[in-house]
């Protein structure tokens, strides 16, 4: 559902100022305090240091006169989204920035960003219910960080609801209901059809769950015809037992989150379509669930996919790949400008680069070059892994074309090079993302989180805007 926007229009009068001070400039800030407010900040023993901050009475002690808030000291690596950590512990009131803090604009989105809570369960407390706005810094277009929140308050919202009111129909409700409102077309393959369309990775994969949560390819398209070809793809697990190389049950208990590539994908949509970019847009979504059940694929099972290429199955709780493999493939069919999936895909990709920061997949170095500058940019951290291609072999089969695993070792690279055998086109970008916040960062509250996308959408608006 979405949420009011947090902005309000730059030049609103009774505005409480946010003052970004860190040690060196913090003198000058207190000087130009009344001075009921630099006594109370005194008396308060204020410290001007990285996240701490300090609500100041107003003129004669009535309401809120401004807020002081602690930046990092010169020389120390800032954080662009600090100020998220206000959004949680603000009373309810209209804000403006003071002075400027290192990056306004990522500054305003990051507490725009912080504001999240997700509610669909559970109503927070009334101390948690902030209902606090936002002037928007002057400079900074209101339009673009609304766009962005949006999108990113879309995937969160997807990804933190659980399974089973999250399943691959439900998912496809919501990519219905996302082009239904961009005026986007929707087409769904489900259950045994994908047999008969030639999609038997996705149909192995999902066929083991319930009626009502039988798999399914969904293809969303918008623009128009003529215009360069950009087609997303996103695994869209919702939710993985491991099949019957079953999780344990701490590997299983988050996968509900198992499908926030397809969150990511939706939400990359929303931003694209929302901004009309001059693009042919594609969203490919295989949902699925791997359940367990006596029609469940196996371990040593082979199939050939919709590319011909057949592949045995060396571990049924490598499904994504699997997934991915046969809407790649149909995804390269027609020759996109820019092909790129988004999968929580591989444990080796947290143990290379942990929680926050994505790695990704690609042989065109100007793609990867400009997506690692928007990313930095854009305070969405990306990093870019080899697609090491003597790995290639750790994925030979005696009796298929290719295995669907590579080993204990560079799991995060053999996964993206496994995909890579699926796609012609040179301009691919493989994203192996988390998906989660295992913890509440400013900006990032715990839980659902959307990865890659910001980074992404700052890049074709740059070469499609």
């Amino acid at each position: 559902m979405p949420r009011q926007s947090i902005f309000v229009a730059h030049g609103k009068a009774d505005a409480i100022p946010i003052w970004f001070v860190n040690a060196a400039t913090y003198p000058e800030v207190r000087n130009r305090l009344d001075a009921a407010a630099s006594g109370f900040a005194d008396a308060a023993g204020f410290e001007a240091k990285a996240g701490n901050y300090l609500l100041v009475p107003g003129k004669g002690g009535g309401g809120i006169g401004g807020v002081l808030f602690g930046l990092e000291a010169a020389g120390e690596t800032p954080d662009p989204f600090l100020a998220g950590r206000l959004a949680q512990h603000l009373p309810d009131g209209v804000y403006r920035f003071g002075n400027a803090p290192h990056d306004p604009r990522l500054a305003a989105l990051g507490i725009a960003l912080g504001s999240y809570r997700f509610t669909r369960y559970r109503q927070p407390e009334k101390r948690q219910q902030h209902r606090i706005k936002l002037e928007l810094p002057q400079g900074v277009a209101g339009d673009d960080l609304e766009r962005i929140v949006a999108a990113v308050t879309l995937a969160r919202d997807l990804i933190n609801i659980p399974a089973n009111d999250m399943g691959p129909a439900q998912l496809e409700e919501a990519a219905r209901e996302l082009g239904a409102r961009r005026g986007a077309s929707c087409s769904v393959i489900v259950g045994d059809d994908l047999l008969g369309q030639n999609f038997p990775l996705i149909h192995a994969v999902g066929r083991a769950a319930a009626a009502d949560a039988a798999p399914r390819l969904i293809d969303l398209q918008w623009g128009k015809p003529g215009d360069p070809r950009v087609t997303l793809v996103g695994k869209g697990v919702c939710f993985d037992t491991g099949g019957l190389d079953i999780k344990s049950e701490a590997g299983m208990h988050n996968m509900k989150k198992d499908m926030g590539g397809a969150a990511t994908a939706l939400a990359l949509g929303d931003m694209i379509m929302d901004r009309g970019l001059k693009v042919r847009l594609r969203i490919l979504i295989p949902a699925v669930e791997n359940s367990i059940a006596g029609s469940s694929f196996r371990p040593r099972d082979v199939y050939t996919s919709r590319k011909g290429i057949t592949v045995e199955i060396g571990n049924t709780d490598a499904e994504g790949r699997l997934i991915l493999a046969d809407a790649l493939a149909l995804a390269d069919e027609d020759k996109p400008a820019l092909l790129a999936d988004f999968a929580t895909l591989t444990g080796a990709a947290r143990v290379a680069l942990g929680p926050e920061v994505a790695p990704f997949f690609t042989e065109d170095d100007a793609l990867a070059a400009a997506l690692m500058d928007h990313a930095a940019a854009e305070n969405d951290p990306l990093w870019r892994l080899p697609l090491w291609r003597p790995y290639d072999t750790l994925l030979d089969s005696k009796i298929a074309d290719i295995n669907n695993v590579g080993g204990p070792q560079a799991g995060a690279i053999t996964a993206a090079l496994f995909m890579r055998r699926f796609v012609a086109a040179k301009s691919w970008l493989h994203v192996d993302l988390f998906a989660w916040n295992p913890t509440a960062k400013p900006g990032r509250p715990e839980g659902g989180e959307c990865q890659a996308a910001r980074a992404l959408y700052a890049l074709l608006a740059s070469r499609y805007g």
